[in-house]
């Protein structure tokens, strides 16, 4: 018997829970420059790992961790590798030297970087669409580098492209992740992946998240920020990822990446409301480079249904 497909209102129920994990990572981008102006990025980068371990540690017994293959192991020693330690300290980074604006618009080209990485490290060439994507994407990356906004008039300029070189390399992180989990997603549950790849990223984080914490003063913090602390180490790691993986099921594939598009808009978003940031011409072309490139390679055309023999 066939699967009952969901409704119409069920569709945008599940439409809803993929913008929600969207508008959460989107600001995060800006809540983690909030915080890293307070806590330093390596005692910010520990606690994070902390935070999620105390919600997914019933997923790490040991008599089902057993069951996980030799191979898989490595496999999500490099996703960790990748998509939580690396992308982790690099996101921060580089946060704390750009601004939110251009942040959220250089982490929104994931899609466009993964369909280039599978090209480069798979051999599966991307059609057309893919194609524009990438280009679109491209463009969007030198046009905010071509800006000099609020980042710019706090670091400098050559503060303001570390910044934006450090985020572009957490999105190269990410796209590794994203294609090292595709083999693994056959095996293992996403939430056991997303368990097993933080306890990997908690363990690496921790010889170098102790030795901050011993020389800095936590009084300092006001407690404002650590409740966005909080509310960060949730939201990355457990809230935004039960959404976008029950909204995912439900949303046809070609689709899920145009949520994608909502991540530069509450990123920038976070940075005008609560940053004082003001987005240049550049930044707005980017946005829309972006967001189109985004569209163009998630949308399938419409196709008139077959007609019954």
């Amino acid at each position: 018997m066939l699967a009952e497909l969901p409704s119409d209102h069920s569709l945008n129920r599940y439409a809803w829970f993929l913008i929600a994990a969207m508008l959460l990572v989107g600001s995060n981008v800006g809540i983690g420059k909030s915080i890293v102006a307070f806590v330093p990025v390596l005692v910010f980068a520990l606690l994070r790992f902390v935070i999620a371990l105390a919600v997914l540690w019933p997923l790490l017994r040991p008599s089902k961790m057993r069951c996980v293959k030799r191979g898989e192991w490595l496999n999500l020693f490099l996703q960790a590798l990748f998509g939580t330690f690396g992308f982790t300290l690099l996101m921060l980074n580089g946060v704390a030297r750009t601004s939110a604006v251009a942040a959220g618009v250089i982490t929104s080209t994931i899609p466009a970087v993964v369909a280039l990485f599978a090209w480069v490290f798979l051999g599966e060439r991307p059609n057309a669409r893919a194609c524009i994507s990438i280009a679109l994407a491209i463009v969007g990356i030198v046009a905010v580098n071509l800006s000099h906004g609020t980042a710019a008039a706090a670091h400098g300029p050559a503060g303001s492209l570390a910044g934006n070189l450090m985020v572009l390399g957490a999105v190269c992180c990410e796209s590794l992740y994203v294609i090292l989990s595709r083999r693994l997603t056959q095996t293992l549950t996403a939430i056991d992946i997303c368990a097993y790849t933080h306890l990997f990223g908690f363990l690496l984080m921790l010889p170098l998240g102790i030795k901050a914490m011993a020389s800095f003063d936590f009084a300092a913090v006001p407690s404002s920020i650590w409740a966005l602390t909080l509310w960060y180490g949730l939201s990355a790691s457990i809230f935004s990822f039960w959404l976008w993986m029950k909204g995912i099921r439900h949303v046809h594939g070609s689709l899920a990446g145009v949520f994608s598009a909502v991540l530069p808009v509450a990123a920038a978003g976070y940075g005008i409301v609560f940053l004082g940031e003001r987005p240049t011409l550049a930044h707005g072309i980017a946005l829309a480079c972006v967001i189109t490139g985004i569209a163009v390679a998630s949308v399938e055309l419409k196709r008139s249904p077959p007609v019954a023999s």
